[in-house]
């Protein structure tokens, strides 16, 4: 049936806007969050003029009310709560009241070991252990770290970067890491799937840790000629409170932004996205790049599909997740404690997806693995 000329010329401009205006925009650049929450809203009500049968689209209490709760309940652990806003916030607080023998422990774990070792071990270390501790969590522990090394800002974004594809990628393998895998788990837990906890780590395991483990070894490599002798001193704690409060706020309207962005464009996702083959669609995937890469699983994911399909598609949402800051929720936090600007992550960000997402293209497609 297809969408009509107009509307799809709609979408096309917010996802042009929302893939170019940042890089081009410094304004854009400056208030990322209300921009991308003004693109979402947009995107929301061109949708709500598509009917497509079976699916509902555009404004209604339902999603209004998703964006409002998922900063708050990403996850539930024993019947309570547990959403990024309060952790961003909560750590955020504890951090600005004890920053100090935090980060000399910090400093001191980091002159007893070669900046080589530090980086493999964070990398590795948060990458295997974000499906326990959640994304969320392993982020804000990474750019405490990396905010206290005695490095160059582009070191330091250079190690954000990679650790965050590590992230990105580890924190699939249990439904604590991230809403994406949750999804998944939840849209195959009947015939003939019977998806239970370990259901990721048994079918993406073998893709991902390896993965966790080369992104240790591009991270030494990276960093393993920088000294961090003659880098000078590490950057002091600055943070107000008012700027943990604030970091917490827009870190709350990112996921509302996400939430309107990637249910907008379901009807794209669901006339077009869903019909394209696995191979194709494993790099049409990389939209996730800026969309909510969970909606897109929601979206794609079925227990009709065959495990290769659903390979293909969580791969590529999870590799591609890193390329841009929109793309993952580590990105979101990591870019907005450090400052990092969306030309700055997709310096290293872009090559370092594509190249991960054609290591992993032959391995599943043409080696079969």
């Amino acid at each position: 049936m297809g969408l009509e000329p107009g509307i799809l010329a709609g979408f096309l401009v917010i996802f042009i806007a929302v893939l170019l205006g940042p890089f081009k925009i410094k304004i854009i650049e400056e208030n990322l969050e209300v921009f991308l929450f003004v693109c979402g809203i947009a995107a929301m009500t061109i949708s709500g003029f598509v009917t497509i049968p079976g699916t509902e689209t555009g404004w209604r209490m339902e999603i209004i009310e998703e964006a409002l709760t998922s900063p708050l309940n990403a996850l539930n652990i024993g019947g309570i709560p547990i959403g990024i806003f309060q952790i961003v916030l909560v750590v955020g607080l504890i951090i600005y009241k004890w920053h100090e023998p935090i980060q000399n422990a910090i400093r001191k774990v980091a002159a007893a070991l070669s900046l080589k070792v530090m980086a493999f071990a964070l990398i590795v270390v948060l990458g295997m252990f974000s499906s326990v501790m959640s994304a969320i969590l392993a982020a804000i522990i990474l750019v405490e770290v990396v905010n206290a090394l005695p490095i160059s800002r582009k070191s330091k974004i250079d190690l954000t970067v990679i650790a965050c594809f590590s992230i990105g990628l580890g924190a699939a393998l249990t439904p604590l890491g991230e809403p994406l895998s949750t999804i998944a788990i939840s849209k195959l837990s009947g015939e003939p799937y019977h998806a239970d906890f370990m259901f990721l780590f048994d079918m993406l395991g073998k893709y991902i840790i390896p993965g966790i483990f080369v992104y240790g070894v591009v991270g030494m490599f990276f960093l393993g000629k920088v000294d961090m002798k003659v880098q000078g001193k590490a950057e002091d704690y600055s943070e107000t409170l008012k700027d943990v409060i604030m970091r917490a706020v827009k870190v709350y309207l990112f996921i509302m932004a996400l939430t309107f962005l990637g249910d907008g464009f379901k009807p794209i996702i669901v006339e077009y996205f869903i019909k394209i083959p696995s191979m194709v669609l494993y790099w049409v995937n990389m939209v996730s790049a800026i969309l909510d890469n969970a909606t897109l699983a929601a979206a794609e994911i079925g227990p009709a599909m065959t495990e290769i399909q659903i390979k293909c598609i969580l791969m590529g949402l999870l590799v591609s997740g890193g390329m841009l800051i929109p793309g993952n929720i580590p990105n979101i936090i990591s870019a907005g404690k450090l400052g990092i600007t969306s030309k700055e992550w997709a310096r290293l960000g872009i090559p370092m997806g594509l190249i991960t997402m054609a290591i992993f293209f032959v391995t599943i497609f043409v080696l079969g693995i």
